[in-house]
């Protein structure tokens, strides 16, 4: 009998857990329900499931497993071009910077070697920089700069006078704006495993050569030295010589005019 009774106590009990258990997963359904239904009637999309970036990415970058993640995202809140496929990704070389928390798009894997002019004999290669790293974000493609490692083992030059090809930070919000950006550089092709190599283990620190002044256009007039103001000098009584010459042969003149005059007068009192 009371073995039997334990039984009947024992049911009811699990039917009670049950019955509350039950009533907890009804309550959660309920409020996700709310949730989702809140969401849709305030942006008024279905949900979707997407890539999203897990951290920053450079331009450069191949991107494993770890680096995206999916979530739901509001499908009219996409941009264009929204992957939502892991698979399709893992692999791939991103052509631009992925921020953190960023729906992942086909944009980002597009290229773009078209719309850089890269000089004969080198190649492109992108680098991850932030804003404090490039001149607080004033480099810009066409400049040429000198890049510093700089690590747990000091600083040291990496290479001098090096062509920028890109940037993001002509992009609204991206170096200027964010912890993470990229330069993209013109390198010799030897020289491109030894840039990535200290792009990834050390920071890379972008330097402007300032700019030498232009000479002045107008030439300083010459001031007379010593050496002219004595000739100068010499020269003036020098001209002053034949001026009085005319008069001198003037009195000359005269005075062998007056002399014979006097013979003349001489001979006829003579006479």
């Amino acid at each position: 009998m009371k073995q039997k009774q334990a039984t009947i106590i024992a049911v009811a009990c699990g039917a009670v857990c049950a019955l509350c258990v039950g009533a907890f997963l009804w309550s959660v359904q309920g409020q996700a329900d709310a949730a989702r239904a809140e969401t849709l009637a305030r942006y008024g999309g279905e949900q979707v499931e997407v890539c999203v970036a897990t951290r920053d990415i450079a331009a450069g970058e191949r991107l494993d497993a770890s680096a995206v993640e999916t979530k739901l995202w509001i499908a009219d809140l996409l941009p264009e071009g929204a992957l939502s496929d892991v698979a399709a990704i893992v692999g791939r070389t991103a052509t631009s910077s992925i921020l953190k928390g960023e729906v992942v798009s086909a944009k980002r894997f597009e290229e773009g070697r078209a719309s850089l002019d890269i000089p004969a004999g080198l190649v492109a290669v992108s680098v991850p920089a932030k804003a404090v790293q490039a001149v607080g974000g004033a480099v810009s493609a066409g400049m040429s700069v000198d890049v510093y490692s700089s690590g747990g083992s000091g600083t040291s030059p990496l290479a001098n006078d090096v062509i920028v090809l890109a940037t993001s930070m002509g992009d609204p919000g991206s170096l200027a704006g964010a912890d993470s950006g990229w330069v993209t550089l013109a390198v010799a092709p030897e020289r491109v495993e030894e840039v990535i190599a200290a792009s990834s283990k050390t920071n890379l620190y972008f330097a402007l050569p300032g700019v030498a002044p232009e000479p002045t256009s107008e030439p300083a007039e010459p001031q007379p030295d010593a050496a002219q103001a004595e000739s100068s000098a010499a020269a003036e009584p020098a001209g002053s010589e034949p001026a009085q010459a005319p008069a001198e042969e003037k009195t000359s003149a005269a005075s062998a005019a007056s002399e014979t005059a006097d013979a003349g007068d001489e001979s006829e009192s003579g006479e």
